[in-house]
């Protein structure tokens, strides 16, 4: 459950990124685009299935886990740093 996939196999992911990137707001757009994207993950492996649900759901908590670690977390202490920690 890592981001880090082979190298042949993230152009055809990144066209999709490049192409819906533009069109999804974090105000809703995103969270309906993940929901759909469940919804017909799961349609084409035979419907909801407990196993394949926590599949999914794992991954988004991994996906959220690794946002965190690699891009926000260095964010807020270069912000600590330049505007003082709190105390």
């Amino acid at each position: 459950m890592s981001p880090y996939i082979k190298k042949e196999d993230r152009p055809d992911i990144e066209d999709i990124v490049d192409v819906y990137a533009y069109h999804l707001k974090c105000d809703g757009h995103l969270n309906f685009f993940i929901c759909k994207l469940f919804l017909k993950l799961m349609r084409i492996n035979g419907g909801i299935r407990y196993n394949k649900a926590k599949e999914f759901i794992g991954e988004l908590e991994m996906a959220k886990m690794e946002i965190y670690r690699r891009w926000v977390s260095p964010y807020e202490n270069e912000k600590r740093d330049s505007n003082g920690d709190v105390k």
